[in-house]
């Protein structure tokens, strides 16, 4: 099913998705890494053990997108390792794909304390981090997991159970959301009909990657369409 709700987001959306923030520049991922380790943004940073910022392939064709690290995240300093990480695995695997072939990263890169949801001060301080990973990657396919990553990136309060599975078209982007898989583990485990859903919805995702891409049409042959 294509939903093209996306393609009427307002425009200052838009380029907040891709144009990144003065400040936060970069060339590299890895620059946006090392200025992003000594963020001190919002409240998140005076409990952090380490900004957990992404891992994957820098050019990988498609980016999933969480909420923020949890204890095992702030420890070893990479997104999804605990639980609900090796079940993002499996899936990813159950679609022909490896952790090494997507890139993975959250809306907040410091733990909320007690695992609490991210507050909309500290999402909005972490927002440019976002931003220029976006830019840097530039994913064909964006997979958000969860309702704080699905409003972030559609910019709308909306509800993951209704969006789930659907495609929005961003600025040239498919987005997909779909159910954080921490819901699973917490809602029934892998016998829920949420896992039946984000199995689903990853199977969407698949097909998205099997899509040809599109070809940009040179101005010179546009001119000979007419």
């Amino acid at each position: 099913m294509r939903d093209r709700a996306g393609d009427h987001l307002d425009h200052a959306h838009a380029d907040r998705l891709t144009t990144l923030d003065s400040r936060t520049m970069s060339t590299s991922l890895e620059e946006l890494a090392s200025a992003a380790a000594t963020c001190t943004r919002c409240r998140l940073s005076k409990g952090r053990t380490q900004v957990v910022f992404g891992v994957g392939d820098p050019h990988a064709g498609v980016m999933f997108i969480g909420e923020g690290p949890g204890y095992y995240e702030d420890k070893q300093g990479e997104p999804f390792v605990g639980a609900a990480g090796q079940l993002l695995t499996k899936l990813l695997r159950e679609i022909g794909l490896e952790r090494s072939d997507v890139y993975i990263t959250n809306v907040v890169r410091c733990r909320p304390p007690g695992n609490r949801d991210p507050l909309p001060d500290e999402i909005e301080a972490c927002t440019p981090w976002l931003t220029g990973t976006l830019e840097l990657v530039a994913p064909r396919v964006i997979v958000t997991l969860g309702n704080f990553a699905t409003r972030v990136i559609l910019d709308r309060a909306v509800s993951i159970s209704r969006v789930r599975g659907q495609r929005f078209e961003i600025q040239g982007r498919t987005v997909i959301p779909t159910f954080h898989p921490a819901a699973i583990l917490h809602g029934g485990g892998e016998s829920s009909s949420q896992m039946a859903a984000i199995r689903s919805d990853f199977a969407t995702v698949r097909r998205v990657l099997d899509e040809p891409v599109p070809v940009p049409v040179a101005a010179e042959e546009q001119l000979g369409l007419f």
